[in-house]
């Protein structure tokens, strides 16, 4: 039994919605009380923080796990320590593991394997067979199994004939694909975003325009499939506009943008930290601007962490031969709400972690109610704190936020009966 003492509540409810109550949960995880001065039996444990919020639990989309195949990077424990860390009590995984998560049996292994967890896991299953962008996986096999949605993951699906017969094949079910868009011909050996930085560094650029043809590509795409389509974390001023277009003609088109990329430009690269060289790269200015009335105007639809972590021998090398990819559960929250906190009030930010990723996906929405089963993330919005190795719980340390300062830090969470206090 938990008892929540005096928290303020971030929640849709406009009758709990900023007020400061207790929560009480009892053994089996259900919230069976929510009011003032709750008497609680003896044995149960009391947390009671000053400045604590509580919403429901968080969600990240696309994270990547290293289970099965890249155990080295991140298995199934590590990523659930660091997405608690982080405040997420729902992770949507990737497929691109060892062997690739393509068909019923790799689906049921991860659903399986993490039944009993804090941390759900949704799979997102493979499009293509092994992610070669060839031949459409078992999309209706996984699907049946679990599968939340298709996807080639980090391998982005170059061949425009993939991604439309997905998108026909998925509209059988209402099923979801979904495409990182990045067309690698256009720059194959760029490091960073192509601008004024990526010439005064003297590294190949990977412009703006190798994510914005395949935008308008699978735009057009969906248009002719008449389906479902998500584009994962875009990151230029033209890929926004072209979504809000699609919006705007009624397609069926969303999207996201990864948490770094609302945060950093390239110009954080002149350091040649290779731990800020991610995909999408970090791009200008006007781009983060572009993001941030994407995400103001409802274009884009939720963030992601874009979690990758990369071991030491893939990243602690010269920039140009440095793996793309940082770690990022457990820093996100804190990061997106040190800057973005003047432009995003804290239902907003919450939002984009929890409530428009779950309708997408369509998951079960929790809510903060009498008799739901508790789903809740613990967090003081205002403390700020630094970030510091000892924070990572991730098997890889290939984290941009080292030594930076956040604002906002995860208290606890709460699901499947389980509560994990920090």
């Amino acid at each position: 039994m938990l008892l929540l003492r005096k928290v303020t509540l971030v929640t849709t409810n406009p009758d709990l919605n900023g007020q400061t109550l207790d929560v009480f949960i009892n053994e089996k995880g259900i919230i069976e009380t929510i009011s003032n001065n709750i008497d609680v039996p003896k044995t149960t444990t009391v947390f009671e923080r000053e400045g604590a919020h509580v919403s429901i639990g968080w969600v990240d989309v696309g994270t990547q796990t290293g289970d099965p195949g890249f155990e080295h990077r991140e298995d199934l424990n590590s990523v659930t320590k660091a997405a608690m860390a982080g405040g997420f009590t729902t992770i949507c995984p990737f497929p691109n593991t060892n062997p690739t998560i393509q068909s019923k049996s790799e689906i049921l292994y991860i659903k399986n394997k993490t039944q009993d967890y804090l941390v759900d896991f949704q799979p997102i299953g493979a499009l293509s067979e092994e992610i070669k962008g060839k031949n459409i996986a078992e999309m209706l096999d996984m699907h049946h199994a679990g599968a939340i949605a298709f996807s080639d993951g980090k391998k982005t699906a170059q061949e425009g004939g993939l991604i439309l017969r997905g998108m026909q094949y998925a509209k059988i079910f209402d099923g979801l694909v979904m495409n990182f868009p990045y067309d690698k011909s256009v720059s194959p050996h760029g490091q960073m975003h192509e601008g004024l930085t990526s010439t005064s560094l003297g590294l190949s650029g990977i412009p703006s325009m190798a994510e914005e043809l395949m935008v308008q590509r699978d735009v057009q795409l969906l248009a002719y499939a008449d389906s479902r389509l998500h584009l994962h974390n875009i990151s230029t001023e033209g890929s926004v506009e072209m979504v809000r277009k699609a919006k705007k003609k009624g397609l069926r088109v969303t999207a996201s943008v990864a948490a770094l990329n609302l945060c950093f430009s390239d110009e954080i690269l002149r350091g040649f930290d290779s731990n800020f060289k991610v995909l999408p790269p970090l791009r200008e200015q006007n781009d983060i601007d572009a993001l941030v009335k994407g995400l103001k105007d409802g274009t884009i639809d939720f963030i992601s962490t874009n979690h990758t972590p990369i071991d030491i021998e893939g990243k602690d090398l010269e920039f140009p031969y440095a793996e793309f990819g940082a770690v990022t559960l457990e820093s996100t929250f804190g990061l997106i709400n040190f800057y973005l906190h003047k432009k995003f009030n804290i239902n907003e930010l919450v939002d984009f972690l929890t409530i428009k990723a779950r309708a997408i996906l369509g998951l079960d929405m929790p809510q903060i109610k009498e008799g739901n089963l508790a789903n809740l993330t613990i967090f003081n919005p205002n403390e700020e704190w630094m970030f510091m190795e000892k924070h990572i719980q991730s098997k890889s340390k290939n984290a941009p936020a080292l030594s930076k300062i956040l604002r906002g830090r995860i208290l606890g969470v709460v699901n499947n009966g389980k509560y994990r206090l920090i």
